[in-house]
């Protein structure tokens, strides 16, 4: 910003009134930028243009800024209101912006004679009535379920005028014949009755669940006093289908009635707020919309624009909203509560959990689609919880095994962008090490393993994984000195029983989550090298143990053993052999000395 423009800046500033309001930021194109909204429009504005406040994404709003425009109004929530509709009319760059990611189910009440009720996606400005939205469309499902097992709601498109039922233009169809519509096309259902009908399914779509089911009560009652019991068991029918019903979908005391609910979860800077609202303890509309930070926005201002947005939405006449903090609006359309314990913090809890569901779904949408967007992300969040310099695209783990001291192995697996890479993976057979020394042993093969990489000029690992605790981690950070690496590559070492994780110079161990992507990967590292290498510990074991009998036989090679324990697989085998088998693989000459070797 120049200094003719800063002193335009500040003028307009000078002679802003102290009062609520909404001011606008202009780019040298006359294009709205940055919308915002302040309790007082002066200290608020003035505050972008001191340096001492200014963060790096507000500086970088504020060279942009070539005029300034605001509007006056009566109070801070009247603030709230002008900005969330500028946002959404003229979505300025820097400001949050609101995703719709997903389109929720609603059950639709068509205004026409003899309103239908069905499932939609599309919602259609007719004057008909949406419900909802359902976030999750088998719940819509179970309430049409019930709707219509209570009342013969019509599910046909026809158009029931007066003149076209009387003309005898309809005929009835199968689902009058099974009793689940009254035919009001031909004339055989009485409207005032099927407006009864669509008064109580509303009651029902509405969560007025409670004063129904009084309702089906005293009928019942009413019809058994009469005598008329059959007329008695449809009712009782109604009622016990509405009680069911009713003890499935609430959630919490039914005394909470008419609540707006508001979870948040805030994300790698997208902001995802959920919306409940509560009535007789149900949920009967829910939803979930986020938001894409742009400047370093406070979490109160986001919440009070969710709130907004969502009311408005809905067109909620809720008198209490619940949100997990206080975002600071003085308000006489509701009260906020946040709640420390009984159930309204369970309403809190269970809402924050839908946005953090609808975070999770999401991403597996998106990662579906864009499979190196996982991985990125797993690769990401790998980095940030082992403080890593880079992303570690290649990784490779370590695990020794023995027998008392006996036939030493390594395993070396390799993981490339957070997958096996199998035709990679390295077996050591421990040479220098006698006994069991497993530090000795990780001293050998991390030297081994990297020197050769060196020689070869072949591709360094970011990252790599030892599977012990502080000791063998201490050894291979030694060697990784040696060889003039330990800087240059990240290791840590994953303990066998508590799943800590240990980096270099550091007692301490960092737990992770058990649920963290970071540490499932860092534990099928581990997995893949213990399975690697006590599958080739085996294979040496039992080589060692078969081919042992067979050394001690002068005249039986290398090669001619291993013919032999390939053909028979065991030493017992070849023993049991007819001699002329063995004489037809190894020859006469052979057979002869193998049998009298293993007859001494």
């Amino acid at each position: 910003m120049n200094t003719e423009t800063l002193n335009k800046i500040k003028n307009i500033i000078s002679v802003m009134p102290e009062k609520p309001g909404v001011y606008q930021y202009f780019n040298k194109d006359g294009v709205i930028i940055y919308v915002g909204k302040a309790k007082n429009l002066k200290r608020r504005v003035s505050s972008y243009f001191n340096k001492n406040n200014q963060g790096i994404k507000t500086s970088m709003l504020v060279k942009h800024i070539e005029d300034l425009k605001y509007f006056i109004v009566e109070t801070e929530e009247d603030a709230l209101h002008l900005e969330n509709s500028m946002i959404k009319e003229y979505q300025p760059k820097y400001n949050i912006l609101l995703k719709d990611d997903k389109t929720y189910p609603w059950i639709v009440v068509k205004k026409e004679a003899f309103p239908r009720i069905f499932l939609t996606r599309t919602v259609i400005k007719d004057g008909s009535k949406y419900y909802g939205p359902y976030s999750n469309v088998n719940m819509a499902k179970v309430v049409l379920s019930l709707i219509k097992r209570l009342y013969p709601i019509r599910t046909c498109n026809y158009l029931l005028t007066d003149d076209k039922i009387k003309s005898g233009k309809f005929s009835k169809c199968l689902e009058y014949h099974i009793k689940n519509c009254n035919a009001p096309c031909v004339g055989l259902e009485n409207k005032d009755k099927y407006d009864e009908y669509i008064k109580q399914a509303r009651q029902i779509l509405n969560g007025e669940t409670t004063e129904l089911s009084r309702i089906l009560m005293e009928e019942m009652l009413q019809l058994s006093s009469e005598l008329k019991f059959e007329e008695a068991q449809k009712v009782k029918e109604k009622y016990q289908l509405l009680e069911n019903y009713r003890s499935k979908s609430v959630i919490v005391n039914s005394s909470v009635h008419n609540v707006d609910v508001f979870g948040y979860e805030d994300y790698e800077g997208t902001v995802y707020i959920n919306y409940m609202n509560i009535r007789e303890g149900a949920i009967i509309q829910s939803m979930t919309i986020s938001y894409k930070k742009r400047l370093d926005e406070d979490k109160e201002d986001i919440l009070a624009l969710g709130v907004t947005e969502l009311r408005e939405r809905f067109a909620s006449d809720a008198r209490e909203v619940i949100v997990p903090f206080e975002f600071g609006i003085d308000t006489k359309k509701y009260i906020i509560t946040v709640p420390q314990r009984g159930d309204k913090r369970h309403l809190l809890q269970i809402s924050t959990k839908n946005a953090i569901q609808y975070r999770i779904d999401i991403t597996k949408q998106s990662e579906k689609l864009n499979p190196e967007q996982r991985t990125t992300r797993i690769l990401t969040q790998l980095a940030k919880d082992f403080h890593l310099p880079e992303l570690p695209r290649h990784m490779e783990c370590f695990d020794n095994s023995n027998t008392q001291g006996t036939n030493a192995v390594s395993a070396c697996v390799v993981f490339k962008n957070a997958k096996p890479a199998k035709k990679e993976y390295r077996h050591f057979n421990v040479k220098t090490v006698i006994g069991a020394n497993d530090y000795a042993t990780m001293q050998e093969v991390i030297h081994r393993r990297y020197k050769r990489l060196l020689d070869e000029g072949a591709d360094l690992p970011q990252l790599i994984v030892v599977d012990g605790g502080k000791g063998q981690l201490s050894v291979a950070v030694e060697t990784l000195k040696e060889l003039g690496l330990y800087g240059k590559i990240s290791i840590i070492g994953i303990a066998e029983k508590l799943e800590e994780i240990y980096f270099p110079n550091d007692s301490i161990p960092l737990y992770i989550d058990k649920n963290s992507e970071s540490l499932k990967v860092i534990q099928h590292m581990r997995d893949e090298a213990h399975r690697f290498g006590i599958t080739h510990h085996r294979k040496k074991r039992s080589k060692a143990q078969i081919v042992s009998e067979l050394d001690n036989i002068k005249g039986i090679g290398t090669k001619t053993k291993e013919l032999l324990i390939k053909t028979f697989k065991s030493v017992k085998r070849i023993k049991e052999t007819d001699y002329q088998e063995i004489a037809n693989l190894i020859g006469k000459s052979k057979a002869d000395i193998l049998k009298k070797g293993l007859k001494d």
